[in-house]
């Protein structure tokens, strides 16, 4: 056993002394007949009665092990709303968790993580950033220089990666892991500090293996106006945007769960402004992040279209229906760069608000793309995941039918419902 251990165990031990003697039962049953692996088990706060303010909490199995675990502030008031951690359940199982508060505060081996870093000017070296707001006159390519490490924030568990195009084109992208861990704070990034692409090649953490172009990649939106499509922000080149301002902002990265929110203020396409609102979300185990999507200024005539590039996708796409409540739309091809490797991509959609899909024009702003189309109204945020499977995570996944048996599972995992009783 290394160093590293021993420091862990001391800690644990020492939070463990400090716990509070009045423990909380959490009973979790898995009300399905699936093995459930690193499932998002929520807890509210407002089922915590006695949960105190100020202190951390402390997970215990019935056989002792301590369970990575966080607690998250997602309205942005300061005061955490939800106590968040996964776990493994049998089928049709139970399992009792022991719950006590400590003053000491567990630091876990991250298994999500959130990058973001900027240069304030091209000579400027690149610095961490907790969030940005970009106007619409600060397009790199309006610049002359991009400003944003990996053109946007990144994100990550310990499956895969994406990233998103915070310059203005708002694609999201792939990057293709090869190890658990979490990459390196300087990808994207010289030795001199300065932004540089030196993620298209392979590193031992893996690769950005997706080509995007003028697609919105893995999981991007836009909207369907009556017959008209338009795109939320700029495409590749462009130097002038019709969103005025988009914010970024890291919610919480934490050793379990990673949030970020995206904002686009006053988008006008066509004759209409709308105000978009994006809650990305990222926790172990899975090849995916989540996505919840709101929209103000709506006036029902619109869609929400979420996006699938298919630029190098030589194979039609898939549509499987999951259960009542979610539909699967994927590709499995060589649909990596220069067809190098194996790739599987899909979006898990909710069935109570798909409307079908369909395929973009090969050329344009919002191009080389299939995608679902979604019903959207103002009262009703839509949630969705984008799962990206590539061969060098895993070698099953060249395999077309070890892919859609991977997406089925999954979307079985995410519908599953595991009850909470607390004591």
């Amino acid at each position: 056993m290394n160093s590293r251990y021993y420091r862990m165990l001391f800690l644990i031990t020492a939070v463990l002394a400090s716990c509070s003697e009045d423990n909380t039962q959490i009973t979790l049953t898995n009300q399905e007949d699936l093995a459930l692996v690193d499932q998002p088990i929520s807890i509210g706060r407002a089922g915590l009665a006695d949960a105190p303010g100020n202190r951390y909490p402390v997970l215990l199995t019935e056989a002792g092990d301590t369970i990575p675990a966080q607690l998250d502030d997602l309205n942005g008031d300061g005061e955490w709303d939800e106590l968040f951690f996964v776990f493994n359940l049998p089928p049709l199982g139970t399992a009792v968790v022991d719950l006590s508060w400590t003053e000491m505060q567990v630091v876990f081996p991250m298994r999500t993580s959130v990058r973001f870093g900027k240069r304030d000017g091209r000579e400027s070296p690149v610095h961490p950033k907790t969030g940005d707001t970009l106007h619409a006159d600060q397009i790199h390519a309006r610049l002359g220089y991009q400003p944003y490490q990996t053109d946007g924030p990144s994100w990550e568990n310990d499956k895969v990666g994406f990233r998103h195009y915070f310059d203005g084109r708002n694609s999201k992208d792939l990057f293709g892991k090869r190890v658990s861990t979490m990459s390196p704070d300087s990808v994207g990034i010289s030795p001199q500090g300065a932004v540089e692409d030196n993620y298209h090649v392979m590193e031992d953490w893996g690769r950005d293996v997706l080509a995007v172009g003028n697609s919105v990649g893995i999981g991007g939106i836009n909207l369907m106006i009556g017959d008209s499509i338009s795109r939320i922000g700029t495409a590749a080149g462009d130097t002038v945007t019709n969103v005025e301002r988009s914010t970024f902002n890291i919610v919480k990265e934490g050793p379990v769960r990673s949030l970020m929110d995206f904002n686009y203020f006053n988008w006008k396409p066509f004759d209409r402004t709308y105000q978009v609102h994006e809650r990305v979300s990222i926790w172990p185990g899975m090849y995916a992040y989540r996505n919840t999507v709101s929209v103000a200024g709506l006036q029902g005539d619109e869609s929400l279209l979420v996006g699938l590039v298919n630029s190098n996708t030589r194979n039609a796409l898939k549509e499987i229906a999951i259960g009542d409540d979610y539909v699967v739309l994927l590709t499995h091809d060589q649909q990596t760069y220069d067809r190098e490797w194996w790739l599987g991509l899909a979006l898990i959609l909710p069935k109570d608000v798909y409307l079908g899909f369909g395929e973009a024009s090969k050329t344009g702003m919002f191009s080389n793309t299939f995608y679902g189309k979604l019903r959207i109204d103002e009262q009703h945020p839509v949630t969705y995941y984008a799962v990206g499977c590539w061969e060098l995570s895993d070698e099953g996944f060249r395999d077309s039918t070890y892919f859609e048996n991977y997406v089925t599972n999954l979307a079985q995992q995410l519908n599953a419902e595991v009850t909470s009783t607390i004591e």
